[in-house]
């Protein structure tokens, strides 16, 4: 399924002419044959959203609960087909819950205050990471960001490394969404949780939530983060860095983990 469309458009001034627009579709999540919910997102990348969507929400605890995943288009959208371990299988079903997804929002339809805050144990991943390799990285990131230079709707998630350098750029009309994507193709191929994760989005609740439930420690955002996300990444040990443009940045939690700060 493509994920940009071409439109007519009408400008004030100038003649109708014909506009890139991100694509944006439903897709359904599929759990051993049962439905689960149904987010709006951007159909690129899906076995990496598939993955990492169960993973950050707890549906499975490891990569290796996946057993199989077939993406399936449907006339009203997308279905993930995913097969997973039966005992997790039988904890999905212990916490059913109802998710109607919305672009930008990532907890909707939770069923109770345990669902949200969720015991997630203290993020270990602790060796001391270069600020300098922050900057680095959010100034590559936008030439790896190819929906967004076209339709200017996208968020973008990636890993950088001690050097600056990225990889594993997901992106997505979700925020959420491609923050999914970037920690579903780690943990497709068994990654470590070294580095670090930059969004070009706010750094909410639910962020933070994704990042320390597969074990990084340093989440970086272009913008703003949410009260709850400071007090989230401050209890699970996650550095959380917001305002990250130029060479300036808010480190907002565990402002010790990187190296060439002035704290």
């Amino acid at each position: 399924m493509m994920v940009q469309v071409q439109l007519e458009v009408t400008r004030p001034g100038s003649a109708a002419s014909l506009d890139v627009v991100a694509e944006e579709v439903p897709v359904a999540f599929e759990f051993n044959g049962i439905s689960h919910t149904v987010m709006l997102a951007t159909p690129n990348d899906l076995k990496d959203f598939a993955l990492g969507f169960s993973l950050t929400e707890g549906i499975v605890e490891r990569r290796s609960e996946v057993f199989d995943i077939e993406v399936e288009e449907v006339p009203d959208g997308i279905t993930l087909h995913l097969e997973i371990a039966g005992g997790a299988f039988a904890r999905l079903k212990e916490r059913r819950r109802s998710l109607a997804g919305r672009t930008g929002c990532g907890l909707c339809g939770a069923e109770s205050l345990q669902q949200v805050m969720r015991d997630l144990p203290l993020v270990t991943a602790g060796a001391p990471f270069q600020l300098a390799a922050l900057f680095e990285g959010m100034r590559r990131l936008p030439a790896q960001q190819a929906l967004q230079q076209s339709t200017g709707a996208v968020h973008a998630a990636c890993h950088v490394d001690q050097t600056g350098s990225i990889s594993y750029v997901r992106e997505d009309v979700g925020r959420h969404n491609a923050l999914d994507k970037t920690l579903g193709a780690l943990a497709a191929i068994d990654a470590t949780s070294e580095g670090a994760l930059l969004i070009t989005s706010r750094a909410s609740f639910e962020m933070v939530q994704k990042c320390a439930a597969l074990g990084y420690g340093v989440l970086a955002a272009v913008s703003a983060p949410t009260a709850a996300a400071v007090r989230l990444a401050d209890k699970l040990n996650v550095t959380l860095v917001g305002f990250l443009r130029g060479s300036s940045c808010a480190i907002y939690t565990h402002a010790q983990r990187l190296q060439g700060n002035t704290i």
